[in-house]
């Protein structure tokens, strides 16, 4: 009671070693008089795409008090530029029905992995709706994804850490599209394909192995799709 924040300081590191350590660190507020205890807007040095920083803050009251560093927490930058996407947009090569729903499209890409992994992310979005599995099991728990946007200007994308559930050897990743607000019904007369006609998918799936080396897995031409069956299991050739 009658205690409130005085000052506080923010350092930022690459590894939570080097926080422990208060070396090699990226940002270091220093001790900033102020009680702002949220919305400190990070002004550190550029921060790049598909990296995690650490970071930690401690406070003083008007007291006098110092507490102790906090527990280590971290954050994840998504894909900041357009050159950072090497995927390409995909969609099944079917004839388009402007007014009428058509099954839904499944997309599949088998690959193989090397042993060693350290750490996977799948960057994922659509035009219309997507829902994703690999190795057969949903990505995300998120759904009606990636959300409604004014999708003439810009989509929503979802990065999903799915580093335990790719394996080393054979490994497969499916999406079923939906046509949603992009190419589907919408509005209060109804009208269809508000923003386009066909549903597409963009995915990267990025792989870290433990010897620093990395390896995508990105939408192209290679995927098979069908609409009669589960993506896991088969397709067509586009």
């Amino acid at each position: 009671r009658g205690t409130i924040q005085m000052a506080y300081q923010i350092q930022v590191a690459a590894s939570p070693e080097a926080l422990k350590k208060g070396k090699e660190l990226i940002w270091d507020t220093g001790r900033v008089a102020s009680e702002a205890s949220r919305h400190v807007v990070y002004a550190g040095p550029a921060l790049t795409s598909h990296s995690r920083y650490y970071w930690q803050v401690r406070v003083w009251d008007n007291h006098g008090q110092e507490s102790p560093w906090s527990s280590v927490a971290s954050w994840e930058m998504g894909l900041l530029q357009p050159s950072d996407w090497q995927a390409s947009w995909i969609a099944a090569d079917r004839p388009v029905d402007s007014k009428n729903s058509v099954p839904s499209p499944m997309l599949r890409k088998e690959f193989t992995l090397k042993s060693g992994i350290a750490s996977a992310r799948a960057y994922v979005t659509s035009l219309g709706l997507y829902e994703a599995e690999l190795n057969g099991k949903k990505i995300g728990e998120q759904v009606l994804t990636p959300g409604w946007t004014a999708l003439d200007k810009r989509v929503q994308y979802q990065t999903y850490d799915v580093t335990s559930m790719v394996k080393p050897g054979d490994n497969a990743i499916g999406v079923q599209l939906g046509d949603g607000w992009y190419s589907g019904s919408l509005g209060f007369q109804g009208q269809r394909g508000t923003y386009g006609s066909t549903p597409a998918l963009l995915l990267q799936l990025m792989i870290a192995y433990r010897d620093g080396s990395t390896e995508q897995v990105l939408s192209d031409g290679s995927w098979v799709w069908s609409t009669a069956c589960c993506p896991m299991t088969c397709g067509n050739r586009n």
